[in-house]
C-alpha cells in the first residue's frame, strides 16, 4: 500500500513523515527543502494491521497546476503513480491558504485523508475547528495531529483512517473538471470560484478569538530581526556566539575528553605492535590511520555543537528571518530570492545545497547558485576552521564567523561578475516564502538532526579519510624506487614528488611547503583530509590540545612546525574554503549545471577566486603584521593581474552581448 504525504511547504510534512516512518529527513521552515520524493516504511507501533505500507514525501506544492520544479514533482507523481490514498498535511493554523490546494486533490478521484496538523497551536490560539463539520464539507475524513510531540498525537488514527479510506469513492466538493488549463481567463475564474468556496467552508468551520489585524509580539519581533539594516549585524551577532560556543567554550571541553580516548587508543596499538614490529607497519597504523583519522575526529565534539546549535536555531524559525534578510541584496546581484535556501542548506553539506538549486525556475539563476553555493564553509571544512582557529588565533570565534560572511561576501561578488559575463544583467526574480511562526526549538529534534550530521562525519572518517590517509602515510614512507625514505630525507618521498610542483605554485600566497600543497591537494577528495594529511605528514596526533602536543623538536609548537606566520595561516585557510569543493559536489554541480561549459567555468571561477583571496589576505596581512612585502609578491601580482583581466575581458563581452540583446528587442 502506498501513502501519499502531500501539503503546503510549512505545514509540518516532512516532521509528520519522519514521525511515522522513523527516518531523519531533513526538515526546513522554508520551501523547497524537500526537493524529490523520499519513501519510507511505516513503523510498527503505527501500523495495527501489519499491513506493507510505504509513506511517500512529496515536495511542498501550493497548487496541482505547478508553477515550481519541486511542485511539478508533486503533481506529476499524485497524477502517474496512482498512489492507493493522499494524506493531505493541512496547516490548521492557516486553514483558508491550506484548503485550496486540497479542493484540487480531492478532484483526483483518489481516496484523500486530511490531516489537520499544529492542532496544539490552534488550541494556545483558542481558535476552535468542527472537525466533524469540516469533514462533511469536504466529503473526507479529517483527523488532528501533532506531529512534533509524542503521547497521543493523532499518528495512529491518521495511519489507521488512511487505512480504511483507500479502495473508497469520494465526491470532490467542488468540481473544475471543465476548465480548460489553456485558457487563462477559464483557469482565474475557476480559481476565484474556488477560493471562494474555501473562504465559505472556513467561516463556517473556525472560530477565532484572536483579532489577526492586531499586531503581535512575534510582529514586533519581526520587525527587529528582519530590519533591513539591523537584520545584519544580530544575524553577524547570532554566529558570533554559536561558533564562540562551539569553537572556544563547550566544544573544546568535550574534544579534550575525545582525544583524551584517541591517545589512549594510541598508546594501546603502540604497546601491542612492540619494538619488533615493522617501522613501516608501526608508521602505517600509528601515524597514517590512528594518528591521521584521529586528528580528524578530534573535531567531531565541536562540529557536533556547532549543528546542533544550528539546528535549535532553524527550528525555532529564526533561520526563515534570515532568508528574507539576504534577499533584498541577492536580489540586487542578479541572483534568485531561492538561492538563499540552497546555500544555508550548502552549510551542513554543499552536496544537498548545490541539488536544492533545481528548484530555482531561471536557468541562469539556478547555473550561478550551483557554482557559488560551495563558497559557503560546510561541515567538512569545519575542522580545518577549528585546527587554524585553535593553532593561530587562540580558539578565536570571530575567525568561524567571518568565514561565513566572507563566504557571503564572495558569493555576492560572485553574482555581479557572473551576472555581467552572461548579459542578463535585467533579468527579474520573485520570491514569496512564508515566515513560520516563533516556537521554542525541540531538544530532540536538534539532537537528532546533530546525530544524523556526526554520523556521516564518522562514516566518511572510517571509509575515505581512512583511506587517503594510509595512501599519504605509504607515498611519504617510499620513494619512487619502493625504498623506506631515511628519516630527514622526507622530501624524496613519492608524496614530496608529487607535491612539489604545486608548492611553487602556492609561494605567492605563503604557503610553498610541499607538506601543505599535499594537504590542499587530498582536500579535494574531501575537506577534513586537510587536518588529516597535515597530521600524517607532520607526525601530528593531537591538534585539539595544543599546549601539550608531544612534536619532533621538543618545545616546538605547531605554528613554527608548518612554518606559517599568522598571515600566512590565515591565508592557507581561506584557499582550502574558498577553492573547488570536494569531488562528490563538483559531480552534484556537473549534475546541477547540465553544461560542461558552466562547470569548468565555475571550477575556473572558484580555483580564481581562492587564489586572488589567499593572495591578497597574505600581502596585506604580512605588510600589517611584519612591514614588509611577502614572499613572491611578484609572480603572485602577475598571476593575480592576468586572472583579474580575463575576467574583466569576459565581463566586457557579456555587456556587448546585453547591449545588442536590448537593440534587438528595440527593434522589435
Amino acid at each position: 500500500m502506498k501513502i501519499a504525504l502531500t501539503g503546503n511547504p510549512n505545514s509540518g510534512k516532512t516532521t509528520l513523515f519522519n514521525a511515522i516512518t522513523g527516518k531523519i529527513e531533513r526538515v526546513g521552515n522554508w520551501a523547497g527543502v524537500t526537493i524529490e520524493k523520499k519513501e519510507g516504511d511505516i513503523k510498527k507501533s503505527l501500523n495495527k494491521k501489519d499491513m506493507d505500507i510505504v509513506a511517500v514525501d512529496l515536495p511542498g506544492a501550493y497548487s496541482m497546476s505547478p508553477f515550481t520544479s519541486e511542485e511539478s514533482i508533486t503533481s506529476t507523481f499524485v497524477k502517474n503513480e496512482n498512489p492507493d490514498v493522499i494524506i493531505n498535511i493541512v496547516d490548521s493554523t492557516n486553514l483558508s491558504r491550506s484548503l485550496f490546494f486540497t479542493t484540487q486533490l480531492l478532484e483526483l478521484e483518489i481516496p484523500v485523508v486530511v490531516a489537520l496538523n499544529k492542532s496544539d497551536l490552534v488550541e494556545k490560539k483558542d481558535t476552535k475547528i468542527d472537525i466533524k463539520l469540516l469533514s462533511s464539507f469536504l466529503g473526507c475524513d479529517v483527523v488532528n495531529t501533532v506531529s512534533t510531540k509524542g503521547g497521543d498525537n493523532g499518528l495512529e488514527k491518521l495511519i489507521s483512517t488512511a487505512v480504511e479510506a483507500s479502495g473508497k469513492k469520494q465526491v470532490a466538493p467542488f468540481d473544475a473538471k471543465g476548465v480548460d488549463m489553456s485558457a487563462r481567463s477559464q483557469v482565474e475564474d475557476s480559481d476565484k470560484k474556488r477560493y471562494e468556496f474555501v473562504k465559505k467552508i472556513v467561516d463556517k468551520v473556525e472560530e477565532k478569538k484572536i483579532d489577526s489585524a492586531r499586531q503581535t509580539r512575534q510582529d514586533a519581533f519581526d520587525r527587529v530581526v528582519a530590519h533591513r539594516w539591523l537584520g545584519i549585524p544580530i544575524f553577524a551577532l547570532i554566529m558570533w556566539c554559536v561558533f564562540s560556543i562551539s569553537q572556544a567554550h563547550l566544544g573544546p571541553v568535550l574534544a579534550d575528553m575525545f582525544v583524551g580516548w584517541i591517545d589512549g587508543l594510541y598508546a594501546a596499538v603502540e604497546g601491542m605492535l612492540g619494538e619488533a614490529a615493522s617501522p613501516v607497519l608501526k608508521a602505517l597504523l600509528l601515524d597514517g590511520i590512528i594518528g591521521g583519522v584521529g586528528a580528524v575526529v578530534g573535531f567531531l565534539p565541536l562540529i557536533m555543537v556547532l549543528f546542533f546549535l544550528l539546528a535549535l536555531l532553524e527550528d525555532c524559525g529564526y533561520m526563515a528571518r534570515v532568508a528574507v534578510v539576504m534577499d533584498r541584496f541577492f536580489k540586487k546581484v542578479g541572483l534568485s530570492g531561492k538561492s538563499i535556501i540552497p546555500m544555508i542548506i550548502g552549510t551542513g553539506c554543499a552536496i544537498p545545497g548545490v541539488m536544492a538549486t533545481r528548484t530555482i525556475k531561471n536557468e541562469r539563476q539556478r547555473r550561478t547558485t550551483a557554482m557559488l553555493t560551495p563558497f559557503m564553509p560546510c561541515g567538512a571544512k569545519l575542522p580545518v576552521i577549528a585546527l587554524f582557529a585553535g593553532v593561530f588565533f587562540n580558539d578565536s570565534a570571530l575567525v568561524g564567523t567571518s568565514m561565513y560572511f566572507l563566504g557571503i561576501g564572495i558569493i555576492i561578488l560572485g553574482a555581479m561578475v557572473v551576472i555581467r559575463i552572461t548579459g542578463e544583467k535585467n533579468a527579474k526574480s520573485f520570491f514569496i516564502m512564508e515566515l513560520p511562526e516563533y516556537r521554542i526549538p525541540s531538544i530532540k529534534r536538534a539532537a537528532i538532526s546533530m546525530w544524523s550530521q556526526g554520523k556521516a562525519f564518522i562514516i566518511k572518517a572510517g571509509t575515505i579519510i581512512l583511506l587517503c590517509n594510509a595512501a599519504v602515510q605509504i607515498m611519504q614512507t617510499f620513494n619512487w624506487n619502493f625504498e623506506v625514505v631515511a628519516e630527514g630525507a622526507e622530501s624524496t618521498s613519492i608524496l614530496a614528488s608529487i607535491a612539489s610542483p604545486f608548492a611553487y605554485l602556492l609561494i605567492p600566497l605563503g604557503f610553498g611547503a610541499w607538506q601543505l600543497a599535499a594537504a590542499a591537494i587530498t582536500g579535494f577528495i574531501a575537506k577534513e583530509n586537510v587536518v588529516g594529511t597535515l597530521a600524517v605528514v607532520y607526525g601530528i596526533t593531537n591538534f585539539i590540545d595544543t599546549e601539550e602536543l608531544a612534536l619532533v623538536q621538543g618545545g616546538t609548537d605547531v605554528a613554527q612546525i608548518m612554518g606559517l606566520t599568522s598571515a600566512a595561516a590565515l591565508a592557507y585557510l581561506m584557499f582550502n574554503l574558498f577553492t573547488p569543493p570536494c569531488f562528490a559536489a563538483i559531480g552534484a554541480m556537473n549534475a546541477e549545471l547540465e553544461s560542461k561549459k558552466w562547470l569548468w567555468g565555475a571550477i575556473g571561477f572558484q580555483f580564481g577566486m581562492g587564489y586572488v583571496v589567499a593572495f591578497v589576505t597574505y600581502h596585506v596581512g604580512t605588510l600589517v603584521t611584519e612591514g614588509t612585502k611577502g614572499t613572491g609578491f611578484v609572480p603572485g601580482l602577475i598571476a593575480v593581474a592576468a586572472m583579474t583581466g580575463y575576467v574583466i575581458y569576459l565581463m566586457n563581452k557579456g555587456k556587448e552581448k546585453e547591449r545588442l540583446k536590448f537593440a534587438v528587442n528595440a527593434r522589435g
